[in-house]
């Protein structure tokens, strides 16, 4: 199921772990209704306060530098990373817990985001665990010194601890599974946390891999591996730069920060010029056909335009096998603009078809390809933006046409 921006409020607001975000000076901007139970402040007593606030006394004077030494160089960190962490209530206590990092960046502003989950009753559970193995290792002890002591009562004695044991062993046990289970619910979380990220990683070792392999191929015999590991590093640039593309369209528009700039322009050599640019990302073979109807110049919006084209005709060619074809008709009668992409691509099942609009859902006969499940719903939002209409049909195994109709805008904003 698709998560809209009404289910991500809700997930900010119902979340039983801590979640508070902080800005590129360690400043509380942000803390979710667990966090204040958790550390006992309410909103405004936390909001644009040092997150050392939240730290032990003693470990304040080190933690700066801590904090600043990951701004320097920032990394997402899951739960659980075997060291343990301590914070500070608002009556002084400390609580143990487990912190989960991430980072973004927005207009060019450092923001760091933490999850803090509540582990005192998992430490009291490893603490009776403990002290069961204590207790364990002295019955042991004690069997031996009894049956050393007392060779005539060896069965009988041995049969008594052996029943003791075994009640330790299962008490032991069922404290294991418990805390295994808690384990495991705090890995499902920390996999929603590591969830923007993990797109990141594939290109990232890509990248890292090919700019390590050019430097073994210097001589200009071996110029052709050279140049194919320079085209994987700028095919997962290129990557990289369409998934920051997708996150921050996606969060400009949940934020309502995406304004529309009318003006009027020729809509065949703009669609011309976005053919041109889709040439980096086709595949062998393929090729893109563009016919044109209609007037010259048209009145919308044409950024918003060019990302909605952007989005779909990458779509096309992603979804494509090499030597396929993708189709572009535009009709432009001047009050309205009418643009129809058509693909020879995968298709779409009939089931997935009516959620392909809602965020981060991608159809399951592509989770193979990559993709965040935004470029569709990014698409929906700008056309909507537009005042526009946007309509989908694909069949499996054959291929899929977008259709999308603009009314012309008034150039004066009236």
């Amino acid at each position: 199921m698709a998560i809209d921006a009404t289910h991500l409020i809700s997930l900010f607001e119902n979340a039983t772990e801590g979640i508070i975000l902080t800005n590129g000076k360690g400043e509380i901007i942000l803390v979710n209704p667990a966090a204040q139970r958790m550390f006992g402040y309410n909103a405004e007593e936390l909001i644009s306060s040092p997150i050392e606030i939240l730290i032990p006394q003693r470990y304040k004077p080190h933690h700066k530098d801590l904090r600043e030494g990951f701004y320097n160089n920032p990394q997402n960190r899951v739960m659980g990373h075997g060291r343990d962490l301590n914070a500070r209530r608002k009556d002084g206590s400390d609580m143990p817990v487990e912190v989960s990092l991430s980072f973004y960046t927005r207009d060019e502003e450092f923001f760091v985001i933490a999850f803090i989950v509540d582990i005192t009753q998992r430490k009291k559970i490893e603490n009776n665990m403990l002290i069961q193995q204590k207790e364990l290792e002295r019955m042991t002890n004690d069997m031996r010194k009894l049956n050393t002591q007392l060779e005539a009562k060896v069965e009988e004695r041995t049969l008594i601890l052996k029943e003791a044991l075994q009640k330790l062993e299962e008490s032991q046990q069922e404290l294991s599974e418990a805390l295994d289970k808690e384990k495991q619910l705090n890995e499902i979380k920390s996999r929603f946390v590591s969830m923007a990220s993990h797109e990141f990683r594939t290109p990232l070792s890509t990248i890292l891999s090919s700019a390590t392999l050019v430097s073994k191929y210097p001589t200009t015999e071996e110029n052709e591996k050279r140049q194919k590991h320079i085209r994987r590093i700028k095919d997962s640039v290129n990557h990289l730069n369409g998934l920051l593309e997708d996150f921050l369209s996606l969060g400009k528009l949940e934020e309502g920060k995406v304004t529309v700039h009318i003006s009027s322009f020729a809509v065949k050599d703009f669609i011309e010029d976005i053919i041109e640019e889709m040439k980096a990302i086709q595949k062998d073979g393929q090729e893109i056909y563009f016919n044109y109807e209609g007037g010259e110049s048209f009145i919308t919006d044409k950024r918003l335009l060019k990302n909605i084209l952007i989005n779909l005709l990458s779509n096309a060619l992603k979804f494509s096998k090499a030597n396929s074809n993708v189709w572009i008709h535009t009709k432009n009668n001047n009050r309205h603009l009418e643009i129809e992409i058509r693909d020879e691509g995968v298709g779409i099942p009939e089931e997935d078809q009516h959620h392909l609009f809602a965020t981060f859902f991608r159809g399951k006969n592509v989770t193979n390809i990559e993709g965040t499940g935004l470029g569709l719903p990014i698409v929906k939002r700008y056309i909507d933006l537009l005042d526009g209409s946007v309509h989908l049909k694909s069949k499996l195994d054959i291929g899929t046409t977008v259709a999308v109709t603009l009314p012309a805008l008034n150039e004066n904003g009236d």
